[in-house]
């Protein structure tokens, strides 16, 4: 037996506003459409059931057991199609109920922390997964559909056709020393006064690793690396111990503030990171994304607004490159 191509699921979601009103103007009233609408609705359905559903008495349509048997088939069917549609959907991470974040260690700081609050503020019942990493490691989610949306820097290594960019900040390099250290003191450093120093660096694959080579090649030396850590948070603690000196960016200023001091560069090392979120272009309709978009923007706003505070600038250009 084949479906008829008249019976398709709103004729069914008409035939079931019908039942539940009991009237053709109540049904309309809830569809939102005509008498006259429901009316031939209801009329194709019984076509295509080849059956009756109803019979007339005067004006009225009255349910035979048919319509009964209908009724209840029916409330199951579109409801299962219905949750067919929202999974479907969310195995594709379109308005999932969960919402998968990747940041830079860095970022949790004072940036995850304010997005994550608007975007629940706009979608009190979205679930927020968080997940941290490098930039590599992050997009490498992204485009596996393990991620939503990412927090990166944005450099090279996030370039990719599929995906987009929105910016939300730039933020210098500093010299992160320990709060004794002589150049604790110092109103900037020449990096090239520290080429027998010792540093310690974040792993490859972290964006802050690549600037930190960017600057010492404009100070024309390979430093000296006692260790390499995989988040910025135990670079820090390395840093407050004396174990070595880091390049790190301005917005980690506040952990371990009164032990750990960052020293402006000098002009000639002079670097920014530019921090933004990176989505698949394939899900820029998604209305979950679309709402941390809109916290993003309005992330940037406010920074650009307190952009006369040291060692944080707003990127008012397109994003990179």
């Amino acid at each position: 037996m084949q479906i008829d191509e008249e019976l398709t699921l709103k004729k069914l979601e008409v035939f079931l506003a019908f039942m539940r009103s009991g009237t053709l103007s109540k049904a309309a009233a809830e569809l939102k459409t005509s008498n006259v609408s429901v009316h031939r609705a209801i009329h194709s359905l019984e076509s295509a059931l080849r059956c009756p559903l109803f019979k007339h008495e005067g004006r009225n349509l009255v349910p035979l057991d048919s319509a009964y048997v209908l009724e209840e088939r029916a409330l199951h069917i579109v409801k299962d199609v219905l949750e067919t549609v929202r999974q479907t959907r969310e195995a594709a991470g379109f308005s999932a109920e969960r919402f998968k974040l990747g940041a830079l260690y860095s970022l949790t700081i004072k940036t995850v922390p304010q997005l994550i609050m608007g975007l629940k503020l706009r979608r009190s019942e979205l679930n927020i997964d968080l997940i941290l990493g490098s930039n590599v490691d992050l997009l490498y989610k992204l485009k596996n559909m393990e991620l939503d949306a990412i927090l990166v820097s944005l450099n090279e290594s996030v370039i990719d056709q599929g995906c987009e960019q929105v910016s939300l900040f730039s933020d210098d390099i500093f010299l992160a020393v320990p709060a004794e250290s002589p150049f604790a003191q110092q109103d900037d450093v020449d990096l090239s006064d520290l080429r027998d120093a010792t540093f310690i660096t974040l792993t490859q694959g972290f964006a802050t690793h690549q600037d930190g080579n960017r600057v010492f090649e404009l100070a024309g030396f390979e430093p000296k690396v006692a260790m390499q850590v995989n988040d910025i948070f135990t670079l820090l603690s390395m840093v407050n111990s004396g174990v070595g000196y880091a390049l790190l960016p301005s917005r980690v200023a506040m952990v371990y503030e009164s032990r750990v001091k960052l020293i402006p560069l000098q002009a000639r090392y002079h670097l920014q990171q530019h921090i933004g979120a990176v989505f698949l272009k394939a899900k820029e309709r998604d209305p979950n994304l679309l709402a941390l978009l809109a916290e993003c923007r309005m992330y940037a706003r406010r920074v650009l607004e307190r952009s006369g505070s040291p060692g944080s600038k707003v990127e008012t250009a397109t994003p990179f490159p």
